[in-house]
Order: C-alpha cells, then structure tokens, then sequence
C-alpha cells in the first residue's frame, strides 16, 4: 500500500501528543444546540500549555484523513451518504445541520471530525514507536465501517489498528479499552469476528446504543448501573483491565478515555468525581506500561464545561508518576542513551519507596 502522509514522521524532538486547532468545531453557534464542547480539544492543549508541559511546536500536529484513508475501513457508499447534509444532522444531533448546504457541513463539521480521525490513525504509530501516545480528540466509538451515529462519522478507533496492520510490522494484535459510559458498538461491529482484536467495554448498560448485536463482540462485558460511583468504578475497571491484559497480549493498546463518566453528565448517567477519572486514566497506563505495552489514548465523550480541565489534569498526573514522558520508551528505542537509563531507573525506585 502507498505512504499515507498520516505516517510521516514527525520531529523526533516533539512529544506523541497529536492535536491540530482545526478539531474544534465553531459556527454562529450552532455548536451550542448540542450538549457537546465543541471546543473542548483545544482548551485540553491551552491548560497543558499553561502548566508548562507542552508549547505549539512540541506536539505533532495532526493532518485530515484523505478519502483514500478513510477507504481503508470505510464503504465508499457511506462516504458518499456524507454528502448529504440531512444525514451528517443525524450522526452528529445537530439538527439545524440539515438545512446548511453541504460545503458548509464539509468545512465546519466534517473536517474537523475527520483531522481528529487523522490524528488518531497518526497517533497510532506514534504509540508503537515511542511507547505511548495521546490524540486530544478522536474517539468516535459508535461509527462503524458503514454506519454513523452518536457524534461519531468516522470509525477511528478501526482506521488506526487496521493501519497498524497493514503497515506497521510485528503489529497482530490489539486489544480495546473503553471506558466512555457509552458501549463502543462501532468498533465492535467493525471487529465482530476479528481474532486479532480483544475488548474490553465498560458502560452505563441503559444508555445509547444498547447495540444487542454489538455485544457479541466484546470479550469482557462491564455493565454499570445507574449511578456507579468512584470505589465500585475504580476497583471493577482495576479488576478487569489487569484481567484482559493478562488473558491477552497486544501489540497496541488502544484506550478510549471518554470523561462522560463524570457526575451530572446529562448523557453518561454515571457519578465519577474528576479525581476518579484521573485515577481510572492512571490505572490504565500504569497496567500498559508494566507489561511494556504501547498505549494510544484518544479523549472520546465527554459533555461538560468542566471536562477539559479534568483530561488535562489526567495528562499532568500520568507525566508527573512518569508514566508518560517525551523521550523515547524502552520498547521504541532498541537504545536508550544511559542518562535515560539512570532517570528511568531513578524514577521506578521513586514509584516503588
């Protein structure tokens, strides 16, 4: 297969956090008419530029997906059905979307959705390369190779392993962790009988999609109840995120952080506090990173004013347990200059005293 510009490599001096202030979605207002923060993603970056972590020319910034990457997973039929803007109203629940011509719906709805697509697929090798990579958007849990819905028109969950597959050598195998309060049936359906690709889907089980069928694909089912709160989330999702890493081995991982979870969320129906979702963020790289395991984090749903604050403080915590840094991982670099090593090793005798 051709070189996508998706897998150009970025300086080797920037950090695998992938972002481009073309994932925001702003019109007259129109964003308002939908629970979303449709600026959430750049306010994400804005916070981590505030505590010093990252500045502009340190991220990699993320490129929009070409039809041709899009073909990877998609039916050229449902791209086509993009091009009308009734249906773009209904994958996205923004119903005035429906009156707007269709070059309008192309620029301010869809692009942005589909450069966050890129940044996931980009963010994909990344991951395998350096160890760990974050996109600020992407997520788009319930699209499907030939199906939107729920916010989500592209698949990249799907787009960004059947990349890795496809391209990236000594990558077979990749599990799934979603943890948005809202089952991942877009990527379930896209793996259904795929033995390469394990998952793992805990969700408010009376919420959107309530996909039957969808189900049949996940290997390991945590349905949550109205109302879960931190200890039982915490001790469930530790439980089980240990079980699926240790009953399956993965090349990638690739963890759907949405922070829908969060209490008063009008759509998750769930009562995690932002401290529980750090923590939940936390146990899931430090499972990953223990068994030298690439993460690709992508930020999913997440419906409130105060979300973005919450992923940045998750960013900064995984960084400051040194779960995530900017040089190289262990598994990405065959070596590591010694000064690393000393860190490194100086790091893991902190975390253990």
């Amino acid at each position: 297969p051709h070189r996508t510009e998706l897998y150009e490599d970025p300086p080797s001096g920037c950090w695998p956090i992938v972002y481009s202030p073309d994932y925001n979605i702003t019109f007259m207002g129109l964003e308002k008419l939908h629970p979303f923060d449709a600026g959430k993603w750049g306010k994400v970056i804005n916070f981590l530029k505030e505590e010093k972590l990252i500045a502009d020319d340190l991220i990699v910034q993320a490129r929009e997906a070409t039809d041709e990457d899009l073909l990877v997973v998609h039916t050229r039929r449902y791209l086509n059905k993009l091009k009308w803007s009734f249906v773009v109203a209904t994958i996205t629940e923004i119903p005035p979307v429906a009156f707007l011509p269709n070059f309008v719906v192309q620029r301010k709805v869809l692009r942005p959705l589909r450069t966050q697509t890129g940044g996931t697929i980009m963010a994909g090798k990344l991951a395998v390369e350096r160890g760990w990579a974050i996109n600020v958007g992407g997520g788009f849990h319930h699209c499907s190779s030939d199906k939107g819905g729920g916010f989500c028109a592209y698949a990249d969950i799907t787009l960004a392993i059947k990349f890795l597959f496809e391209r990236v050598p000594g990558v077979s195998k990749a599990t799934i962790i979603d943890l948005d309060a809202h089952q991942g049936n877009g990527h379930e359906r896209d793996f259904m009988d795929d033995p390469r690709v394990y998952i793992m889907d805990a969700y408010n089980r009376y919420i959107y999609p309530g996909d039957g069928f969808a189900k049949r694909a996940i290997k390991r089912k945590v349905e949550l109840e109205w109302g879960t709160e931190d200890t039982e989330y915490l001790q469930k999702v530790h439980t089980h995120v240990e079980g699926a890493l240790n009953e399956f081995k993965p090349d990638i991982l690739v963890y759907n952080a949405g922070t829908d979870i969060l209490d008063g969320d009008p759509l998750g129906g769930l009562a995690i506090s932002p401290q529980g979702i750090v923590k939940r963020d936390e146990v899931v790289f430090k499972a990953a990173r223990r068994r030298r395991i690439p993460v690709l984090m992508v930020t999913s749903g997440g419906y409130q004013k105060r979300t973005a604050r919450i992923i940045a403080d998750s960013i900064l915590n995984l960084h400051s347990l040194g779960l995530i840094h900017s040089q190289l991982a262990a598994r990405g670099a065959a070596h590591p200059s010694l000064e690393q090593m000393v860190r490194d090793s100086a790091k893991d005798l902190g975390n253990l005293s």
